[in-house]
């Protein structure tokens, strides 16, 4: 199978640029021919900001140009990870007119609200889903505190809307877990065409020793993350545990204030991929203290492939992925002295500790290994292929 990859990179490296490489991978690995398809952010520093926003919209080059891919490399698939701002969902037509089929991968909720996290101001937002134009964002500034940039993002998504590119133009969705799903669906995705696919780790690290008395937690250093809610719930906790944070990002001056003033916390900001897999696998538990809903927070995986519990906000994908007392535990999202009481009594119980251990490593064994995975995307491509109608309605006018 032919399968090009189509990718906007972000301008800072995210979650969705590693699930682009491990599935690239994945299917390499598998025999198939692979050819990417991306763009940057860092280029849109030479863009006008009119050009720019009617690229969103439309952009007629990428569109050309991945057309003339897909028909030169005669592509079964064309597998969307981002399109925002510079590729756009024109490059959906083109997918098709080339003769491919065409899938999304739903990383976060951009489909919904501009933002793509439904959160604002420190809370969870929901202002924009269901509204055919999502005019809330352009109030409030949503898309990188721009309302120029936030008006283009809406005017996409409305304009798409009113087309029905995202009814039509797409075989198949791919939703990370069953609350993003239920989201997407409640806002007028096809219910029918989203199909379920976690996130996964490969290759297979194995159990961690779990001896390091530590608890960690890793990832951006924003306000979402809930890293304000961790470090002040930490000021609560008994000082004989230790806290490793990993990471950086925007409140990293936050956590060095916070290493200075406590012992107990110390700030990691830059380790490889091998020092975290061991952080990860000598750690008590991880904590994901999310206060948005997540799209799928890697992370945990990565913690359960080592055969970590997670402790995690009981908030969107979080409350599903663990399974409370035996994979993990919840606490409260927001709430740091519902996290220090958890912590606490989790770190006091070295029996449900062992027996959690066995129970993560089950779980990564069971749902998140790369076989089980591309066992389910092949199948999602099956299904992909299958429905692509070449006699789905294109606009008039919107040929690439």
């Amino acid at each position: 199978m032919k399968i090009i990859l189509c990718h906007n990179f972000y301008r800072e490296p995210g979650g969705e640029d590693r699930v682009l490489a491990d599935e690239e991978r994945l299917l390499l690995e598998n025999g198939h021919r692979v050819v990417r398809f991306t763009r940057h952010s860092n280029d849109i520093r030479g863009e006008g900001g009119l050009r720019l926003a009617l690229g969103a919209v439309w952009n007629r080059k990428a569109a050309a140009q991945l057309r003339a891919i897909v028909s030169s490399e005669r592509a079964d698939i064309v597998h969307f990870h981002n399109t925002v701002p510079l590729i756009s969902p024109a490059a959906y037509y083109a997918a098709r007119r080339g003769g491919a089929a065409v899938v999304q991968s739903l990383h976060n909720y951009r489909m919904i609200c501009p933002n793509g996290t439904f959160f604002r101001d420190g809370r969870v937002c929901e202002e924009c889903s269901g509204k055919l134009f999502p005019w809330p964002s352009i109030r409030h500034a949503c898309y990188r505190g721009s309302r120029a940039g936030s008006t283009a993002l809406s005017t996409m998504l409305a304009t798409h809307r009113v087309l029905k590119t995202y009814a039509n133009a797409v075989d198949v969705y791919i939703a990370l877990s069953r609350f993003s799903r239920q989201k997407l669906v409640s806002a007028g995705l096809p219910a029918e065409k989203i199909e379920l696919k976690p996130n996964f780790v490969s290759p297979d690290p194995g159990p961690g020793p779990g001896q390091g008395g530590y608890a960690a937690c890793l990832g951006r250093l924003s306000p979402e993350k809930g890293i304000d809610v961790l470090l002040d719930a930490w000021s609560r906790i008994d000082r004989s545990l230790p806290l490793k944070v990993i990471g950086n990002g925007p409140l990293a001056e936050r956590v060095r204030a916070a290493a200075d003033a406590n012992p107990s916390v110390e700030w990691l900001p830059g380790r490889s991929d091998e020092q975290i897999r061991e952080i990860l696998g000598d750690a008590m538990f991880l904590i994901v203290p999310s206060v948005n809903y997540e799209g799928f927070p890697k992370t945990i995986v990565e913690a359960f492939s080592r055969g970590t519990p997670v402790v995690a906000s009981r908030l969107g994908a979080m409350g599903e992925l663990i399974d409370d007392g035996r994979t993990g535990m919840h606490f409260g999202a927001g709430d740091m002295e519902d996290l220090a009481r958890t912590v606490n009594t989790l770190a006091g119980d070295c029996n449900a500790l062992a027996a959690m251990r066995v129970a993560a490593r089950a779980e990564y064994e069971n749902k998140y290994t790369a076989e089980r995975n591309y066992a389910t995307l092949a199948e999602i491509y099956r299904i992909a292929i299958e429905r692509c109608c070449r006699s789905h309605p294109i606009p008039t006018g919107t040929q690439p």
